[in-house]
């Protein structure tokens, strides 16, 4: 069974007018069950996790200021939401989400967070709507449990994943790869163990036809026995943070593509949703929600 972490601390109150748009959190799960993708059965609700992860990723003093909302005024700015202790405890749950997801995802050969892929998160701060870079957690969630040696992150979010780059920039156990806009946030990159930089405009053809050639090549390369697919929706024509130019069913192919990989492999993935920043909040949700059919589709 397809197995959701879902949280309704997920759709966090902000300021009237915030570019963040965090009813997607409340509508990607109704749109699943009201379609009949998916069943209550399939959602599950994570909690405060243990902290001894999130500190196997993050530095003490950057994770006890966040819980203690001390961080500097400069720094809370880079974050982009307005700190509280809610929104901490939010971060931390979307982590725990992330971190069961894995051990289903060892069970089933999939699983799912509604929210997540909070990769501009550093070990030791925060930016651009991310606190506590949960697919790094839960790479070390794996490893500290013993049930994965070598990880695989891909990111193809339309923003370069730097704080997951950085986190990882001296580990030989797990490779990273982003594909992203090359003139996109941020404007500084990290070193990805891979790394592949699209020009503006780039179209389904010619993307898709990258990502194919890739992927295989990262399987061989990498030898993961986990892989965390981060698939942000911020890469369609339509997103306002994004350079790149596919279309709803590009991005649906682009998932389809990743998916099947998995599963052909037999290498367990975990999903987060990463970004998404078109107009209408439709898109934003037709194109989440066909990550989400397509996990259901190959797998069960």
């Amino acid at each position: 069974m397809l197995k959701i972490a879902y949280h309704p601390i997920y759709k966090h109150p902000l300021p009237e007018g915030h570019r963040f748009p965090m009813e997607k959190y409340d509508l990607l799960p109704k749109q699943l069950l009201y379609e009949g993708t998916c069943v209550e059965a399939n959602f599950f609700e994570p909690e405060i996790p243990n902290d001894k992860y999130i500190l196997a990723v993050h530095d003490a003093e950057y994770f006890y200021d966040l819980l203690n909302i001390k961080i500097n005024p400069k720094e809370a700015r880079k974050i982009g939401f307005p700190l509280s202790e809610d929104l901490v405890e939010r971060e931390r749950i979307i982590a725990d989400g992330t971190m069961k997801a894995c051990e289903y995802a060892l069970q089933y050969g999939i699983a799912m967070n509604i929210a997540g892929g909070t990769h501009h998160a550093y070990s030791d701060h925060g930016e651009a709507f991310c606190m506590l870079n949960d697919q790094a957690i839960g790479t070390r969630y794996l490893q500290e449990k013993k049930l994965a040696e070598r990880v695989l992150i891909i990111d193809l979010d339309v923003h370069q994943g730097n704080g997951t780059a950085e986190i990882f920039k001296n580990d030989a156990s797990v490779f990273t790869f982003s594909m992203h806009g090359e003139s996109n946030y941020p404007f500084k990159k990290e070193k990805s163990d891979l790394d592949i930089p699209l020009k503006k405009g780039i179209e389904d053809d010619e993307y898709l036809s990258i990502l194919i050639k890739t992927l295989p090549e990262l399987i061989t390369k990498a030898k993961p026995d986990f892989i965390f697919y981060l698939s942000g929706v911020d890469v369609i024509s339509t997103d306002k943070l994004g350079t790149l130019a596919l279309t709803l069913n590009g991005c649906k192919n682009r998932d389809e593509i990743v998916l099947k990989t998995c599963f052909n492999n037999k290498i367990p993935v975990q999903c987060s949703m990463g970004g998404g920043y078109s107009p209408d909040i439709k898109t934003i949700i037709e194109a989440h929600a066909n990550t989400f059919r397509l996990a259901q589709a190959i797998y069960f």
